[in-house]
């Protein structure tokens, strides 16, 4: 699944180039996604102007100034910009074509699962079911040692299933919450709560530094991400890890571990994490 890295490096692949210019068309291949999509949307989008690109946790939001196009790539998805005249293939479900110093432009959505959503919101987009009740970003000076502390007193549940609640923290996926884990030296079972303020002050830049890291690398390429200009992340060549079970630890030389927490793949070294 792309995760927050996946998504800001998206967001940043497109908005160069779309932000600025105008919707000519919007062609939808497919009646429903994770959510059906929007009813007459080229009547609502058609000659109106990007104003911004922005993220909230995994959530894209295309600013028309009336109103947001909410994208979320689902389990599977990606956006690329490719000529509208290109041949859509099997699973490109959605095009937002753009008119680009006259060429004809489209931002297009695959989705082979069809886990991701298109949708339009009117109003504060933030107090959108989908996103009125997410956490803190990460990336932001609201996520410290001081706030996790405090969030996590009296938690009994591990700390990598923890990291992944959207409702605390958004975007820390499966992939970034065991790489962080690692980085900073922490079993990812231990109790949330148990963790002392010193740890977290180790923890929490560990955490911004690894998305940062992975952001500048492009993300994580696995199976179906790739970036908006169809190239591939390479953070994955990066992973102390994940994806690396029985593989010896890049630090201590002894086995990588993996164990399911909260039905998802965890993977951590027994030595260097305590």
């Amino acid at each position: 699944m792309p995760e927050l890295p996946e998504v800001e490096v998206t967001r940043r692949g497109i908005a160069p180039t779309l932000t600025g210019n105008r919707v000519f068309a919007a062609l939808a291949r497919t009646p429903a996604l994770r959510y059906p999509l929007p009813k007459n949307l080229e009547q609502t989008l058609g000659g109106q102007r990007l104003a911004a690109v922005s993220r909230r946790g995994k959530y894209l939001l295309l600013d028309f100034g009336h109103g947001h196009l909410l994208i979320h790539l689902g389990m599977s998805g990606s956006l690329r910009l490719v000529p509208a005249a290109l041949p859509a293939e099997k699973h490109d479900h959605f095009d937002l074509v753009f008119v680009i110093k006259r060429n004809k432009v489209a931002l297009r959505l695959r989705d082979p699962r069809r886990f991701g959503a298109v949708l339009w919101l009117n109003g504060d987009p933030l107090q959108h079911p989908l996103l009125a009740t997410l956490g803190v970003e990460p990336l932001t000076d609201d996520f410290s040692a001081a706030w996790l502390k405090q969030e996590l007193a009296g938690l009994g549940a591990a700390i990598k299933p923890t990291l992944m609640d959207s409702h605390r923290v958004v975007g820390i996926g499966n992939i970034y919450a065991s790489e962080s884990l690692f980085r900073a030296g922490i079993d990812p079972r231990t109790p949330a709560g148990k963790i002392s303020l010193k740890r977290l002050e180790r923890l929490v830049p560990v955490i911004k530094a690894t998305l940062a890291a992975a952001i500048d690398a492009g993300g994580s390429s696995l199976r179906d991400f790739i970036h908006s200009d169809g190239s591939s992340g390479y953070f994955q060549q990066q992973y102390f890890v994940y994806g690396r079970s029985g593989e010896p630890c890049h630090v201590c030389g002894r086995p990588v571990r993996e164990l399911r927490q909260g039905q998802r793949a965890t993977f951590f070294c027994g030595a260097c994490q305590r």
